[in-house]
């Protein structure tokens, strides 16, 4: 089968993606805003539109993004009734951050710092000591988590700072190498019931003149991962967290400021052949690939020595009216992760990076049979999933 010529081939132009709005709007300047209004050394306010409060707590719904929200008012009118208020009362959302996932995520939200300096640029990134490919969320193969990710936590340096401050999250959580590398500080409080979890979060906030608090809720996202957000199952979950919100808003101890906020959004992407494309059964795509990673709408593809202009020239006339497809370089310099790259973690983002335009994915039905079997998605720089909401709720 014949490559198609240039001719028949116009690839989306790099500067057509929507870059996250590091520095003034994503969730990597959250905290720091909050500390900075605390009195925290070393941070500044980068979002301007949030006023300050002696106690905050944030409260991050994992795959909850900003048009899934708008899109249903009926299941969640707590939560609806607060979007007017988001990003200090503009009624706008913030944005994620690429790639737009949990641990890369989670990591801008606790280091207040862009993927390319926390290092956590991926679903599953190469680890250029080894050569292998390691997956960020579930860290592994084990990597020493302070190697790989070596700042502190905002969390740890308001703590430092008097603040009083604490994670209220699963139990399950409280060792993983992701919670010390970008949650810690302070101190961390399993619960595992939703109406547990929000009530020790308003004690913990009003434990302290100062105070950090966060929270976390996950299965609005295993929800959609498994069944779609069109479905009931997600409907159910974004009904019951809309109670959760209510609960702790309502519980809030004076000059408290709640946040509400998410990891990314998500996409249901149809199981066909044209929204599925297989790497593990496309040659083209496989040609000079030594690993395959990042996620289905979010690819970091690491080339074989010597084939990285090769592999980028294929991708782009494969796939370049779906994808992004830029080369390591460009996706730098479109500041794709941020302003600017650790050096440490130059090589951990992919030789070429593919991010999803339509509604697509690239998956690996051998390599990854359970990411590639999920219905909702997300990773890319498309609002749906790059988009966030930051309701607040004042007391």
């Amino acid at each position: 089968m014949a490559l198609p010529s240039w001719d028949d081939v116009q690839p989306l132009a790099l500067d057509t993606a929507p870059v996250p709005a590091y520095g003034t709007g994503s969730l990597a300047d959250l905290l720091p805003t909050l500390v900075a209004h605390q009195g925290v050394d070393g941070f500044a306010p980068a979002i301007p539109e949030l006023a300050p409060a002696d106690r905050n707590c944030v409260f991050l719904i994992d795959g909850l993004g900003w048009e899934q929200l708008k899109a249903h008012p009926a299941e969640a009118p707590f939560l609806t009734s607060l979007l007017q208020s988001s990003r200090g009362g503009t009624g706008r959302p913030v944005t994620a951050g690429f790639p737009a996932t949990t641990a890369t995520s989670l990591a801008s939200v606790g280091t207040g710092l862009p993927p390319g300096a926390h290092g956590l640029p991926g679903y599953a990134v190469r680890n250029p000591a080894t050569g292998e490919l390691m997956n960020q969320l579930r860290w592994n193969p084990w990597t020493d988590p302070h190697a790989w990710q070596p700042y502190p936590t905002v969390f740890q340096r308001a703590h430092e700072a008097g603040v009083h401050t604490a994670q209220v999250s699963s139990p399950t959580f409280e060792h993983t190498p992701l919670t010390k590398i970008a949650l810690s500080g302070g101190t961390f409080r399993g619960r595992l019931s939703g109406e547990d979890r929000m009530d020790l979060a308003a004690k913990q906030l009003g434990a302290g003149d100062r105070s950090l608090v966060y929270t976390y809720y996950a299965e609005v996202d295993g929800k959609g991962h498994r069944f779609g957000v069109d479905s009931d199952a997600w409907r159910g979950q974004l009904m019951y967290v809309d109670r959760l919100v209510q609960r702790l808003a309502e519980q809030l101890p004076p000059r408290s400021a709640l946040y509400v906020t998410a990891d990314h959004g998500m996409i249901d992407i149809p199981f066909d052949d044209a929204s599925r494309i297989d790497f593990d059964e496309d040659w083209e795509l496989r040609a000079g690939v030594a690993l395959l990673g990042g996620e289905g709408r979010a690819r970091h593809v690491y080339a074989v020595p010597g084939a990285a202009s090769d592999v980028l020239t294929v991708w782009r006339e494969v796939l370049g009216e779906q994808f992004w497809i830029a080369g390591r370089d460009e996706a730098i310099a479109a500041g794709w992760f941020g302003p600017h790259i650790d050096q440490r973690v130059y090589e951990r983002i992919g030789d070429v990076v593919a991010a999803a335009h339509d509604d697509v994915a690239i998956i690996a039905s051998e390599r990854e049979p359970k990411e590639s079997a999920l219905v909702g998605m997300h990773g890319s720089m498309t609002p749906v999933e790059q988009l966030v909401p930051l309701l607040e709720v004042r007391s």
